[in-house]
């Protein structure tokens, strides 16, 4: 037993193009030091009072009436689930192309998951959706991939058609909306992650549940904190998943400082790379709406001899990574779903096309030029 961790951490740091940048993006951490001092000076590290203001901050930028921060972005999608009264004999629609989290915490709180396949840009298919739903379906689970929201009018209309819950994997999407709306009115709830890797992150693990639906923001409360409506009662059992007041006091400097430069940047970004890239016949960039707007917690290309141009990307110091060479319904814990190689061909194809390039804040002119000259002259010579 061994935590593979450290030794990624340090593979990656070779790298000058790096998808990871931590290191720059808390390069400022003396004045964080500030904020978390206040907190060592008040002793309130447990729901203190800097996670009140963060959830009144992060429900403001959502758009939502309630948030709810909990230990981590899995924890969300759980907890929204479990509020939801999900369980044992349901099941829930999402998709295989997709981190682990998102079926994982539908198995954790009981469920079964349904897969439905994705289409080339890389978010659920909402023409297969209807084609999935049993009489033991409860939920469908939309997964907004690398920043780009789904189609939701749809997916959320086939919901209500059906009486069924939406639960928004929302873990790579702080700051998207769907036809100039928040995400949040297009079903019950949206999950989101502050993982050191995503947009809006923390020094360690947060995540964050964003609803509407009052009575719902009051389970989820109760169910964050075992149960607890006060120090002395317990109105029902529930879950030890708070974020931290010295995670919270993190994420309030980042939403206040950071966050919009943060987002504007990533969206240059991956608008530079895309006209870069789009002569290039060997490469399938996402085609861009006007009703979308995406925040690039990832960027994606599909390409041709993808492994091939990998290594060669690497060997010129670009941090090109594969999210994800194995989808989920053909990993060893989903065995027992009993889907099989071929049940979801976009996904798979996805798996073994896609390549993510880094175009976070501190990636410049200079280097998405170089990324893009490397990858045309790949290419070229071939």
């Amino acid at each position: 037993m061994k935590n593979f961790l450290p030794q990624d951490y340090k593979k990656n740091q070779k790298l000058k193009i790096n998808h990871s940048y931590l290191i720059e993006q808390f390069a400022d951490y003396s004045n964080i030091f500030k904020e978390v001092e206040k907190v060592v000076k008040k002793g309130d590290y447990t729901l203190g009072s800097e996670v009140d203001k963060c959830e009144k901050s992060f429900a403001k930028r959502t758009g939502a009436k309630f948030a709810i921060s909990v230990g981590n972005g899995t924890d969300a999608l759980l907890l929204a689930l479990k509020a939801l009264n999900i369980g044992s004999g349901d099941e829930v629609i999402t998709v295989p192309y997709t981190f682990i989290a998102t079926v994982g915490s539908i198995v954790t709180a009981g469920a079964k998951p349904v897969f439905v396949d994705t289409k080339f840009d890389y978010n659920m298919d909402e023409t297969l959706v209807e084609k999935a739903i049993t009489k033991k379906t409860k939920a469908i689970m939309p997964v907004h991939w690398a920043g780009r929201p789904c189609e939701m009018d749809k997916i959320y209309s086939i919901a209500k058609k059906y009486k069924l819950h939406v639960v928004q994997d929302s873990a790579h999407i702080i700051g998207a909306k769907f036809k100039n709306k928040h995400l949040v009115n297009f079903g019950d709830a949206c999950t989101y992650s502050m993982h050191p890797l995503k947009n809006l992150n923390v020094w360690g693990d947060g995540g964050f549940i964003v609803t509407n639906k009052k009575q719902l923001a009051k389970k989820l409360f109760l169910l964050r904190n075992h149960g607890l409506k006060n120090r002395n009662t317990c109105q029902i059992f529930g879950y030890n998943s708070r974020l931290d007041t010295i995670q919270a006091a993190v994420a309030n400097y980042k939403m206040k400082n950071k966050l919009d430069n943060i987002t504007k940047k990533r969206i240059n970004n991956a608008r530079a790379l895309d006209r870069l890239l789009l002569k290039n016949k060997n490469v399938e960039t996402i085609r861009r709406y006007k009703h979308l707007k995406e925040v690039f917690h990832l960027y994606h290309i599909n390409v041709k001899k993808r492994d091939a141009l990998q290594k060669f990307l690497i060997k010129n110091n670009i941090d090109a990574k594969v999210h994800y060479p194995t989808p989920v319904h053909l990993q060893p814990a989903a065995k027992f779903l009993k889907y099989k190689k071929g049940d979801f061909p976009v996904s798979e194809k996805l798996a073994k096309t896609s390549l993510s390039l880094p175009v976070h804040e501190f990636i410049g002119k200079r280097e998405i030029n170089h990324m893009a000259n490397k990858i045309n002259k790949f290419y070229k010579d071939r």
